[in-house]
């Protein structure tokens, strides 16, 4: 399927039953049961994140065909899946949340911003929808209700797996150097919490957004002889960032790691790249299982290629299969189907942790590496799923 579209629907009617309304029964007194479950994926098609969308939609189509072993259907189910623009805007999904679920849609799915991924789940919660969020990576997404599950990682995965790059936490020296927004405040919160809480000092470092000189900010790095640099960027600012960092030699005095993000990424940390640890939470190549196999089989037969949030869509249509072949649409069933599921995946076996629907899955350790001229992600180390679990969420 293309994403040129706002809305698209997809159908898959197993062969010997008819549609039936959700929830009831189709056929004469011992026919199959039919059951009718309507799936709406709500997920930036276009705007700001709208590489994202496509990266989720295209994995989430290779994961389907994994799941359903190359049929697109569910026996006994008539399913319908619905892809839906929100453009990245929390107020836009919640009224497309709002248009389904009246609809009698019994899932959704899809969220790319952690904003939107929010705002669905309170409808979720709401109206008792299974939802299940996207590459959103908000740590208050896990345990945010009974409704909600994640197909990919969230930040405190993240910043476990930047704590790897040390030898010992407790007693370290760590800065956190970000911007003065919401994303920066967000994870110089999380590596408080977590390298912190294990007995680190932390110190951040923000810088506004608009600011364009950044060798006064690389200068008090230095000044603070930190064991490890934790850097949270994005933007148009990155290259003259890392610029900087790379000429007032902090990238040679110390360990600094940040998040590899997607392919579009790769060449932006400039000269400088092979001195960057990085986390990641996937790249094209960073494991060989079956399904890892098999999604790159089906991306490439559609003419597309792996990248981050690739997996999440893969792993979302996994999680949507197991939910409805057990829950055969009752929420609360697929719901309990989908609590304590261990299953293998691209990344290898992942678990939906029961207590708070975290996603319990590997990291990994990253470096880039020169390529005859074109920098590319090589793996150093696969971190164990347990090892980054995070904490469970309060209730």
């Amino acid at each position: 399927m293309g994403i040129a579209l706002a809305a698209l629907a997809l159908t898959a009617c197993a062969p010997t039953t008819a549609p039936a309304p959700a929830g009831t029964a189709a056929g004469s007194e011992g026919a199959e049961e039919s059951v009718a479950v309507s799936v709406g994926m709500i997920t930036s098609i276009t705007g700001p994140l709208a590489a994202y969308g496509a990266s989720y939609q295209q994995g989430f189509e290779a994961g389907l065909d994994y799941a359903t072993e190359g049929t697109g259907e569910i026996d006994g189910i008539d399913l319908t899946i619905e892809w839906i623009d929100d453009q990245g805007n929390p107020d836009t999904a919640v009224t497309q949340a709002k248009d389904v679920i009246g609809q009698g849609f019994q899932i959704i799915g899809g969220s790319a911003a952690s904003g939107v991924s929010l705002a669905v789940a309170e409808q979720a919660a709401q109206n008792n929808t299974l939802f299940l969020s996207g590459p959103a990576a908000a740590d208050a997404i896990t345990g945010v209700n009974d409704q909600t599950f994640r197909s990919g990682r969230q930040t405190l995965q993240d910043v476990a797996t930047a704590a790897t790059f040390l030898d010992s936490v407790e007693g370290s020296n760590i800065v956190v150097f970000a911007q003065d927004n919401a994303f920066g405040q967000g994870n110089v919160a999380s590596v408080q919490a977590v390298l912190g809480g294990e007995g680190a000092t932390v110190t951040p470092i923000l810088v506004a957004e608009d600011a364009t000189e950044f060798t006064p900010f690389a200068q008090q790095i230095s000044a603070a002889s930190p064991d490890l640099v934790f850097v949270a960027w994005a933007g148009a600012t990155t290259g003259a960032m890392w610029e900087a960092l790379s000429q007032q030699q902090v990238l040679e005095s110390t360990t600094v790691v940040t998040g590899l993000a997607d392919r579009a990424s790769y060449q932006a940390y400039g000269p400088g790249s092979a001195d960057i640890q990085f986390l990641n939470h996937y790249f094209p190549g960073a494991t060989d299982t079956d399904a890892a196999q098999a999604m790159d089989a089906f991306l490439e037969e559609a003419g597309n290629e792996a990248d981050l949030f690739t997996v999440d869509g893969f792993v979302g249509a996994q999680m949507l299969v197991h939910a409805i072949t057990e829950g055969r649409g009752d929420v609360d069933a697929m719901i309990g189907a989908l609590e304590g599921w261990t299953f293998e995946s691209v990344k290898g076996e992942l678990t939906i942790r029961a207590e708070d629907h975290a996603l319990i899955q590997p990291m990994f350790q990253v470096r880039l590496v020169d390529d005859g001229g074109t920098w590319m992600p090589e793996l150093i180390e696969i971190v164990d799923a347990e090892a980054v679990a995070p904490p469970v969420a309060a209730e």
